[in-house]
């Protein structure tokens, strides 16, 4: 049903997203932002610095003047809102979803949807018993440049797709330098310091793999166009050992046709690749996702600039695209919807499965995973 406003809250603050994409709701003049609460931590933090979890919460109170409940239950109970954002750990995901779900409240999970495909099952299940919204936010659907790449491929001026590569990363969440689109910086951590945050405990769902190998599935089945068969996961832990999370992952996927390779990295220093890029028959598509800008290369030497299409209202972030969504009833950008994601997740999911078991793992799809 169509509204003047609509009323959006956020449960969890534990993931650095949180102080972007809170900002582009309360600068949504469509969007009543009222309210946050933090989910309780499974590991307890040893440092309060920028986008640590709890300077994450008091960041987003100050600057989008919100309401601060101890209990994000109480806070659905009491504010009653269209929207909740997730922006927890990832081990959160499932249970958060079903809270609000009962309560029949639309749920905006931050990337990626989970980190086991049995987990996006569940938060399926969930959003489709209680008829409530399940959508999933990530940064690359906003991004011009990965439409035109798809745009381009479809167009099959580049020929058929043989392989897709993505590297991704920086020097972690909470890394040296680290900016997350808002002015400041994280501060220096000990490896102690560092390995008592989410990001690089396992139980939590955290790591490198999970982080950054997830926008690599995303693209790689976006791009591809068919669900994968196989993958080989291999996760390293290169400079960050006291936590038991990898700090570099990579993973080898098997699609009928093509394959991709997959990287996330969190001992990157500044922007020193272009991913993601797309090797074809006619050529090579070179994205850069930080800019924006897509190169094509084709077999005769020539390289082309693939200019950008602008995107509409309903693709600029990720608070007009639910407006859009709730006002018109058209289906959201399909990267974003559960069915979409499960697909994709499944790459990830086999991806840990693989790098556990040091074997090939089969991709699992919806009617073979049981739990």
């Amino acid at each position: 049903m169509k509204k003047d406003k609509y009323k959006v809250v956020i449960a969890g603050l534990a993931h650095v997203h949180i102080n972007d994409v809170a900002k582009h709701f309360s600068d949504n003049p469509r969007i009543d932002l009222s309210a946050c609460a933090d989910t309780e931590p499974i590991v307890k933090e040893i440092k309060v610095g920028p986008y640590t979890r709890e300077w994450n919460v008091d960041y987003c109170c100050k600057n989008y003047n919100l309401k601060r409940y101890g209990d994000y239950r109480k806070m659905l109970d009491e504010e009653k809102p269209d929207l909740c954002v997730v922006n927890s750990e990832n081990a959160y995901h499932v249970e958060i979803t079903e809270e609000c779900a009962k309560r029949g409240i639309g749920v905006c999970i931050e990337k990626p949807m989970a980190t086991t495909l049995s987990d996006g099952l569940k938060m399926y299940r969930i959003a489709k018993t209680y008829g409530t919204l399940l959508m999933v936010n990530w940064p690359i659907t906003w991004n011009a440049g990965m439409h035109t790449i798809k745009r381009l491929i479809e167009s099959g001026k580049a020929g058929d797709v043989i392989e897709i590569k993505t590297r991704m990363g920086h020097t972690g969440p909470l890394g040296p330098g680290a900016k997350h689109k808002i002015a400041e910086t994280a501060a220096p951590m000990t490896e102690i310091e560092k390995a008592r945050t989410w990001w690089h405990q396992h139980v939590c769902g955290g790591g490198a793999m999970a982080d950054y190998c997830c926008y690599g599935a995303i693209l790689a089945y976006w791009f591809a166009g068919c669900n994968a068969v196989a993958v080989n996961g291999m996760r390293v832990n290169s400079i960050t050992t006291m936590g038991d999370a990898e700090d570099n992952a990579v993973m080898m996927v098997r699609f009928p046709n093509c394959y991709a390779l997959l990287e996330g990295t969190w001992t990157t220093y500044n922007h020193t690749f272009k991913s993601p890029i797309v090797y074809c028959t006619n050529g090579s598509i070179v994205g850069d996702y930080k800019s924006d800008k897509v190169i094509f290369y084709n077999t005769e030497g020539q390289v082309e600039e693939i200019p950008n299409e602008p995107l509409p209202k309903k693709l600029v972030d990720i608070s007009e695209a639910y407006v859009h969504h709730m006002d018109t009833g058209e289906p959201l950008h399909y990267t974003t919807q559960p069915e979409f994601n499960l697909d994709a997740l499944a790459i990830l999911d086999a991806g840990i499965r693989s790098s556990d078991s040091g074997k090939t793992e089969l991709v699992d799809n919806i009617h073979w995973r049981i739990g």
